[in-house]
């Protein structure tokens, strides 16, 4: 009996002083003393560092990317106002400086360059020299547009006289008349060693500004009078950059890169006498898309060969020669003026067909190129 109360007292004291540990404990949490650490909520379990560093970073990421997207948004809207600024913009543009009708701009040089031309399809079945020659000479002296000079004009009249071989067309339905008039027109005339420059005086005194090319001259450039010379000629490639290195001076470039040196954009008028090389400088023109800087084209065409670097049989050359001058036709360059110097061998191709000279000097105008 006695072992039983003693062991009962034992427990009620044990219970006593746990209660009084918990209440104690409760109330030193419960109470802000100083120095204590404040209540943790609920909602918000501690935490070991390394997860609180983790979290940490998580919201600065989504903080970055959230900037980001702003960013973007802004950019966005910048660029979609652009877009719809942009018609109107190019509009005050066109009205600001606006393109003459007689210049047009070159083509991002330009165009995709060409490889080779587009062969017309043969003019027999028969693939005949006779056939080929008849078609060709037939298109190289049918003019395909008339040139009346300006009416009244006595000088324009002289220098259209078919005597004279070579002649530029002074209708007022295409620019030079006006280019000549506003004091605005650039003349490049190429030969070797050529004597008649009647011509060229006329233009120059007409008030344009004349270049002449002949790699003969003994200074590299030279004022004459009203005109330019260069010693320089025009070829169907650019020279190669060791034997420049060696000789110190090109006397022969592409016109693309003589344009480009010079800073032309545009030739009125483009005369060429180069002795049988004119259809490699011809198809050079026609695949770097330099035509359309062009105005007037004044060729003196050699037929008694197939000229420089032309391969084939006689047929596939003479095929090769109109191709050539149909790809004029649909760079809109029509033939006014054609002239045949009666003192000229009758030679084509080394053979005496259908009577055909040696030579025609021939001149197209570009159709472009409006006042």
């Amino acid at each position: 009996m006695g072992r039983e109360r003693l062991s009962l007292g034992l427990l009620l004291r044990l219970g006593a002083l746990l209660t009084a540990v918990y209440v104690c404990l409760h109330v030193y949490l419960e109470t802000d003393w100083p120095g204590s650490p404040a209540p943790l909520a609920l909602e918000h379990p501690i935490q070991p560092k390394q997860k609180l560093g983790e979290q940490t970073r998580n919201k600065q990421v989504t903080a970055e990317m959230r900037q980001r997207g702003r960013a973007v948004k802004r950019r966005i809207s910048y660029l979609r106002t652009l877009k719809k600024d942009g018609p109107a913009k190019k509009k005050d543009e066109s009205h600001e400086s606006p393109t003459p009708a007689c210049c047009p701009a070159l083509h991002p040089r330009r165009k995709a360059l060409r490889w080779h031309i587009d062969l017309e399809p043969w003019a027999s079945e028969s693939h005949s020299l006779e056939e080929e020659a008849k078609r060709f000479l037939g298109y190289i002296t049918t003019p395909q547009v008339s040139c009346s000079p300006v009416p009244g004009e006595e000088a324009a009249q002289e220098v259209m006289k078919v005597s004279t071989g070579w002649a530029v067309c002074l209708d007022p339905k295409y620019s030079l008349a006006h280019r000549t008039q506003s004091k605005r027109c650039r003349i490049y005339s190429f030969g070797l060693g050529a004597d008649d420059r009647s011509l060229e005086h006329f233009l120059s005194k007409s008030g344009c500004e004349v270049h002449c090319f002949d790699p003969s001259l003994k200074q590299p450039h030279l004022q004459q009078a009203e005109m330019w010379l260069h010693r320089l000629s025009v070829d169907w490639r650019d020279p190669n950059p060791a034997i420049v290195a060696q000789r110190q001076y090109a006397n022969t470039k592409k016109l693309a890169t003589i344009l480009n040196d010079f800073g032309h954009r545009q030739v009125d008028v483009l005369k060429v006498d180069m002795e049988s090389a004119e259809w490699k400088i011809l198809e050079n023109l026609v695949l770097e898309g330099v035509l359309d800087s062009v105005g007037q084209l004044l060729l003196e065409l050699h037929l008694h060969w197939a000229g420089f670097e032309v391969a084939g049989d006689d047929p596939s050359v003479v095929r090769y020669w109109f191709s050539l001058l149909k790809e004029l036709e649909r760079a809109d360059f029509r033939l006014f003026h054609i002239y045949s110097d009666p003192a000229k061998p009758r030679l084509f191709l080394h053979k005496n067909v259908l009577n055909a000279s040696s030579a025609y000097t021939l001149s197209w105008v570009n159709t472009r190129w409006k006042p």
